[in-house]
């Protein structure tokens, strides 16, 4: 990791957002993953559709979604994209008693959607949080991180 250059720098040390006008437009995607662990009883209640502010894995889906649509007005030097699917998937786990949450976006473009697949993993996980907070403050938002990148001149990543 010595020596590379860091691309949101400008020669000043100033911030910049990368220019990637002469980059090709190419098939790109990424995957993120993240996890929101719980009381036994706090996830019969998510998974039972039983919390008051109704179904939380759904809603936490959507806010997954919507989230990658808005990671440029949320992150400074992201560049607004044309996003073309946002997957997010939710799977509870009894054993570990928590909500596995990871998110797929994908586009054809010139520059990577690591950053959309981020947020929408921690919008998803927060919304969760949020939706159950009332019975159980304890949750733990956890393990966010990148699993996955394809496409672009890196080629593609895989966690190990």
């Amino acid at each position: 990791m010595a020596g590379k250059k860091l691309t949101h720098l400008d020669a000043k040390g100033q911030a910049s957002m990368v220019d990637v006008s002469g980059k090709a437009a190419t098939a790109r995607s990424a995957t993120a993953k993240g996890r929101v662990t719980m009381a036994p009883a706090t996830l019969k209640l998510v998974t039972g559709g039983k919390l008051a502010k109704g179904n939380a894995l759904e809603v936490a889906r959507l806010a997954g979604i919507m989230a990658a649509k808005k990671t440029s007005d949320l992150i400074p030097l992201c560049h607004p994209l044309m996003i073309s699917k946002v997957s997010v998937e939710l799977k509870p786990n009894a054993k570990t008693h928590s909500i596995e949450v990871e998110a797929t976006v994908k586009l054809t473009g010139q520059t990577g959607v690591e950053m959309e697949a981020l947020t929408a993993v921690s919008v998803a996980c927060l919304t969760l949080y949020d939706m159950a907070k009332a019975v159980d403050r304890g949750m733990v938002i956890s393990d966010i991180r990148l699993t996955h990148k394809a496409g672009g001149k890196s080629g593609v990543y895989e966690a190990k």
